[in-house]
Formats: C-alpha cells, structure tokens, sequence
C-alpha cells in the first residue's frame, strides 16, 4: 500500500486518538501541576460593650473568586503534589527508614501513608487476581471443550453470567451475601463458631473477598478468549499426539498451550491494565475503610465540597506510570518475539 493511502487510511483513527487520548492526558499532566487557590481571608476587629474586642476571621468571597477567574488552572505548584505526603511522601520516607528499628516496622509505617496503602491493595489485587483468571479461564474453557454439544452452549451461557452482570451490582450481591445476616456470613459463623465473626470488620478477610469477586468478574472473559482460541488448534496436531501416546495432559501442555501462548499474552494485558484500575469493588463492598486502591484514591479527590482536582491529576499520572512499568516486559518481549519471527 503507497505511503500517501496508508496515511489516509489511519487518519481518522489518529485524529480520534490525538482527542481522546493524548489530549486528555497532556490535560491531567498539566492540571497535576498545580492546586486549588487559597481562599482569600479578611481579619477585621468586631467590638462589643460586654465582651470587648476581637478578631474575626472571614472569607472574601468575591475576592476568591476573582483569583480563581484569573488563573483557573490555580496556582502552579510543580512537583510539589507529587511529593507530598498524599502522593511520594518522599521526606516521611526518609524520616521513617532513619526512625524504624527494622523492615517491619518501616513497612508498617509506610502503610499508614495513603498513597502507599492504596498502592499496596492495587498491587495484591492485580498480582493475585490476574494469573487465577488466566489459569481458572484457561481450565474453564478447557473444560466446557471437552463437553457434548448438547450440554455446551447452556454451559456457556451459565460461564458467561458473571460477566454480563453489571460489576457495582454484582459486587453489591456478594455484598450482602457475606452480611451477617446473609447467606454466607451466616453460613460462616455457623460454622466457625464465632457469632462476632464479620468478613467486612476484618482487613484480611476484606482483601480476600474482593480477590474472589475479582478473579469470578474477571474469569469469563478468559474463558471466552480461550476458548475462541481453542477452535483453531490444529486437529491433526493433535491426533499425531495422540497416535504418539501423549496423554491429555501432555497434550494441553505440548500442543494446547503453546498455540494459545498469543491469547494468554492478550489476556494478561487486559486484566494488568483492568485490575490496576480497580474501583467499583471498593464502592460496592464499601471497603473503603480497609481496603483503597489509586482509582478509589482518586474518586476521592474529586469528591465532597472541596475537590482536589491536582491531587486527583497527580495520582492519575502516577496510576498511567504504574500501568506502563506493568505493561513494558510484556510488551517488550511481544516484540522480541515478533523481530524473531520476521528473521
């Protein structure tokens, strides 16, 4: 294809990539450098005969907002929100390695820095949640593969259910199932023994609710892609393993896998890229008291009555920086694989 109609060709798709995404992003950097205008207060004395004099402290209103009308970005603030002690918090870092007597307690102390703690549960959740959805989808599809037909397509149909629920609902489902007085925090307390038993009070027992809802979300998708690709696996392929004596399970890991080896890299990106940016769990569950992730950090920046849109901006680089490191070694070595191939 001449250059000039490839050019044509991609221009659309650019022009809605530059509006949708590298603008945005230019965006979210520049409002990340600077934070919301200090309100504008007037001291003035207020006498009485009774009580006497004193100073009373209030906002000019009309002066606030002529500042805000002057520079709406706010006031230019440059790295500064990115090293405060919401974001980096690099000076409380060095105070605590020079005040912690040990690994423990530098870690302890570190997860009482917001950033970090949301850093902590984002990163277990994406860890522990992405490979149980590749190998639970992988094993699904595998499975139903195996089915007749005339039991496989309901059986799909049941696989893909979690899936089409709405994530905020099904996440309140689950929700009031481990209640108390729902059907599995019932069912737990009847069976631990433990009345006061609460799978919401505990931190541990939150984080791993949500790692279950994550992985049963998510593992559909897995199980449509893999199975999709299960159809293109060559049938003489396996045969010949067959006629060779491989059993089943030699067969999934000789022949199966690595022709699928394309699809679970596909499926890594998107649950990496997805589970980084974990929220609605959160809201659902209202886990927000043990358990924060970088979006719900976020989320709540942008607000109540004083949003901190800087903040908000700030983190967000942080979060697109985190999903870039995430996503490189993937990406490198898809390359690598494809300048192989070419060669």
């Amino acid at each position: 294809m001449p250059h000039r109609t490839f050019f044509w060709f991609i221009l659309p798709s650019l022009c809605a990539m530059v509006v949708f995404i590298a603008l945005p992003l230019v965006s979210v950097v520049v409002q990340s450098l600077f934070v919301e205008h200090e309100q504008v207060l007037i001291a003035s004395e207020v006498c009485d005969p009774f009580s006497g004099c004193k100073t009373v402290t209030t906002v000019d209103s009309a002066a606030t907002e002529r500042l805000r009308e002057a520079a709406p970005l706010g006031r230019f603030n440059g790295l500064g929100t990115y090293l405060d002690r919401n974001h980096l918090a690099l000076g409380d870092i060095v105070r605590l390695w020079g005040e912690s007597a040990g690994i423990g307690d530098f870690a302890a102390g570190l997860m009482n820095l917001p950033f970090y703690k949301a850093l902590a549960f984002t990163l277990s959740y994406t860890f522990i949640v992405t490979p149980l959805v590749i190998v639970l989808g992988m094993a699904i599809a595998l499975g139903v593969n195996g089915l007749p037909r005339l039991v496989r397509g309901p059986t799909i149909f049941v696989s893909l259910l979690p899936m089409i629920v709405t994530p905020l609902v099904g996440s309140l489902i689950l929700f009031w199932m481990i209640d108390a007085e729902g059907i599995i925090g019932a069912t737990l307390q009847r069976v631990t023994g433990d009345p006061a038993l609460s799978l919401k009070a505990s931190p541990a027992l939150t984080w791993l609710t949500l790692f279950v809802y994550g992985v049963w979300h998510s593992a559909p998708f897995a199980f449509i892609v893999f199975y999709a690709g299960l159809q293109t696996v060559p049938a003489e392929t396996l045969e010949a393993a067959t006629l060779d004596g491989a059993s089943r399970w030699e067969r999934i890991r000789f022949v199966v896998i690595p022709h699928m080896m394309p699809l679970v890299i596909f499926v890594m990106l998107i649950q990496l890229m997805d589970n980084f940016r974990v929220f609605e769990p959160i809201v659902g569950f209202s886990a927000a008291a043990n358990a924060t992730s970088l979006s719900y950090f976020i989320y709540s920046d942008l607000t109540g009555v004083n949003a901190r849109f800087g903040s908000a901006a700030a983190t967000s680089v942080l979060t697109v920086i985190g999903v870039a490191v995430l996503l490189a070694p993937v990406l490198v070595r898809t390359w690598r694989d494809f300048q192989r191939k070419r060669v």
